[in-house]
């Protein structure tokens, strides 16, 4: 009976297993078909730059979520804190993961402003701060691989990677995340890390041409990349040198690749200085020449103001009037004389001199220039202004005055007989006046004597 019922207990075992793994295959199937399903929505959201809605669908299969007692009672304590999508198949969840690193780099691409807008300003500085800060890879490894940071699939290893790169302003926690999965992890050789020194060995992983690729960019991410950021160029030859991951044509591209960074390296703080002392110079010329030309400006400046003030000079010289030789000038326009008494005397009344021959009109005296006419009027009133103001700068009283105006009298006599016109004319006057006197002295003479 015994062996009977020992039967019936193990058959009973074995039943209960192999529901229990139908179960567990028939849940994993609904889980992963779900999951693409989601990924497959979310991938549209975002395609279309509707960031928000792809993150509210994606969440629910990314997020960890607490264990169910038939998971506690199996001893499956690594899916404790896991997502949906750590029950998915590798290459699902290689997707999910990938695609939730770039959605997560879009969104921190918004900025402040259009993130506000958007999720929020709390939510969106959240979301932010997982990739400034590097605690997307804890979540990632924590809701993802059940903690088990070496089972964190390479291809995501590279995004989280690039992600920090782009937008963690240090470098060193991103180095040493990345450290412990190449420790820890098949693509990395199991490379120990330690006291400075470095012992990758050959990796006991797929060697396929996918794998190949895979791990030569992680490589390349940490030498290129993270130890020159943290300033480790040394440290980087050596892993370099050693690793027997790499080939011997990769390693002589990694090596020169890391020569021609540090010569860029080094080379930036003088590049740089270089750069300041030229746009130094360049500053000082652009000065220079500045100066000099608004020195030249003000100089054309003065040249203007000197060459108007000498027209200027020149003008008025010209306007003035030069002096005669006998201290006066002579005038176009005869100056009308004054009687004894001091009132304008009137103009002559005599009658034009006969015309010589009718047939030939009389030739005009030629006026002299307007410009000397308006000299000698001017010299005129000024010589008797000189006169008034010599008057009474003499205190000439009434007793004196007549003698005075006599003088003045004879002087604007003396300055029209000046006037070669007024002389022929008051010359043919006399010469006519004299043989009018002379025919009536001969009248009377011829009527005494008759």
């Amino acid at each position: 009976m015994a062996p009977t019922s020992t039967l019936t207990y193990q058959d009973t075992l074995d039943s209960q297993y192999l529901s229990s793994s139908l179960s567990s295959l028939s849940r994993s199937r609904s889980t992963n078909s779900l999951i693409v399903r989601t990924y497959k929505e979310a991938t549209q959201l975002y395609l279309t730059k509707r960031f928000k809605e792809a993150l509210e669908v994606l969440e629910p299969i990314i997020t960890a979520q607490p264990a169910d007692e038939d998971e506690h009672t199996n001893g499956d304590a690594g899916l404790v804190a896991a997502a949906p999508v750590a029950q998915s198949s590798k290459g699902t969840r290689t997707k999910v993961w990938v695609f939730y690193l770039s959605l997560l780099h879009a969104i921190v691409d918004l900025g402040p402003e259009e993130g506000k807008l958007v999720f929020g300003s709390g939510r969106w500085r959240e979301l932010a701060a997982k990739a400034r800060d590097g605690t997307v890879w804890e979540d990632v490894v924590q809701a993802g691989y059940g903690g088990e940071e070496g089972a964190v699939d390479a291809d995501v290893v590279v995004n989280l990677v690039t992600l920090l790169i782009g937008h963690m302003s240090g470098q060193k926690l991103n180095q040493q995340r990345l450290e412990s999965w190449l420790a820890s992890s098949d693509v990395g050789g199991h490379v120990s890390f330690g006291d400075g020194m470095v012992s990758p060995s050959v990796a006991n992983g797929s060697s396929t041409p996918k794998a190949l690729a895979t791990r030569s960019k992680v490589l390349e991410l940490y030498v290129l990349h993270l130890l020159p950021a943290n300033g480790e160029w040394e440290y980087a030859r050596q892993f370099v040198e050693m690793s027997e991951t790499l080939d011997e044509e990769r390693r002589e591209a990694f090596l020169h690749a890391l020569e021609e960074l540090k010569g860029e390296k080094d080379g930036t703080a003088a590049k740089e200085r270089e750069l300041a002392e030229r746009r130094d110079r360049e500053m000082e010329e652009q000065r220079r020449e500045e100066e000099a030309r608004k020195a030249e400006q003000q100089a054309e400046i003065w040249r203007a103001e000197e060459r108007e003030k000498e027209r200027a000079a020149i003008s008025k010289a010209n306007s003035l009037p030069p002096p005669s030789a006998n201290g006066s000038s002579t005038s176009n326009k005869p100056a009308v004389p004054t009687a004894a008494n001091g009132h304008q005397k009137p103009a002559s009344t005599s009658r034009p001199p006969p015309k010589t021959q009718e047939s030939k009109p009389p030739q005009p005296v030629p006026a002299p220039p307007a410009n000397l006419y308006r000299r000698a009027s001017s010299a005129l009133l000024n010589v008797q202004n000189m006169v008034l103001q010599a008057s009474r700068n003499m205190g000439l009283g009434n007793g004196s005055y007549a003698a005075f105006r006599f003088l003045m009298f004879i002087l604007a006599f003396m300055m029209v007989v000046a006037r070669r016109d007024v002389r022929v004319r008051v010359k043919r006057l006399m010469e006519e006046g004299w043989v009018k006197d002379i025919a009536s002295t001969g009248i009377h003479m011829h009527d005494g004597y008759g």
